[in-house]
Formats: structure tokens, C-alpha cells, sequence
């Protein structure tokens, strides 16, 4: 398997994903639009493939009782989500140095998502999540 290898736009945090990663997830809820401007382009790796340098600069943000978001202090680049009850984090699909070779699989909280875009891709949509997709409140 490759390594899939990325950063934040300042360079103060590194990542290496070595383990396979899940197609791209797209969340239009008001959390990932609040903190984005549009939505968030995840996919998720296990924790333990998931090796981080420069973790020092990472800011985590607990958004719920479920869930927390990490950012870099630095440059304020949204890198991870992570639930408290997981064993992986999802890494922000854009973080990734190209190619990335991801792929897109869904739209999640479809019901939440901004006004002044469309959603017009052929993917799957879903008013909250999918059933193998565990994001805060579900």
C-alpha cells in the first residue's frame, strides 16, 4: 500500500496516512460550513496508520460532547475530525500533497447544507449521514 502524505498550508504540521483510506465524504452540516465556508471533503484513516509531525501545533477544538476538530495554530488549516468513540480520524481531503488518488462517495447532513450552492455531482445524498459514516449526534 502507498503512503498518502500531506500538510497543512504552513508546513508546521505533517502527515503521513499509511493505511487505506475510505472514499471522500462531503459534510454540509452547519459546523463544517461555519468553520470551512462551504463543506467539509473528508476521508478517514485508522489511528494507528496515521503518523503526525508537528502534532505540537495542532489545536483541537471540542465543536461537541462527540466530536473534536483539529486545526493547525499557525496557519489555522483544518486537518482532522475525530470522534471520541473512534479508532480512526478523518483527515481533510484537501490537506493531501497531490496526486491523492481519493475518490468521492457521499454527501452527508445534505438537509443542513448552504444556500447558495447546489449539490449536483450524481452521488449519493443523505438528509444526515450513511449508516457506516459515525459523525457527532448519530
Amino acid at each position: 500500500m502507498t503512503d498518502h502524505r500531506g500538510a497543512c498550508l504552513c508546513g508546521a504540521v505533517r502527515f503521513t496516512a499509511s493505511g487505506p483510506l475510505r472514499g471522500v465524504i462531503y459534510c454540509h452540516c452547519s459546523q463544517c460550513r461555519k468553520q470551512t465556508g462551504l463543506y467539509y471533503a473528508a476521508t478517514n484513516v485508522a489511528d494507528v496508520d496515521l503518523a503526525i509531525e508537528g502534532g505540537n501545533s495542532i489545536t483541537w477544538y471540542e465543536a461537541s460532547s462527540f466530536a473534536r476538530r483539529g486545526f493547525c495554530s499557525v496557519c489555522g488549516s483544518a486537518l482532522f475530525w475525530k470522534h471520541n468513540e473512534s479508532d480512526e480520524i478523518s483527515v481533510m481531503a484537501g490537506a493531501f500533497d497531490q496526486p491523492s488518488g481519493l475518490k468521492p462517495e457521499a454527501h452527508i447532513f445534505i438537509a443542513d447544507k448552504g444556500d447558495y450552492y447546489d449539490v449536483a455531482d450524481g452521488l449519493p445524498q443523505f438528509e444526515r449521514s450513511t449508516p457506516d459514516v459515525k459523525v457527532a449526534g448519530d
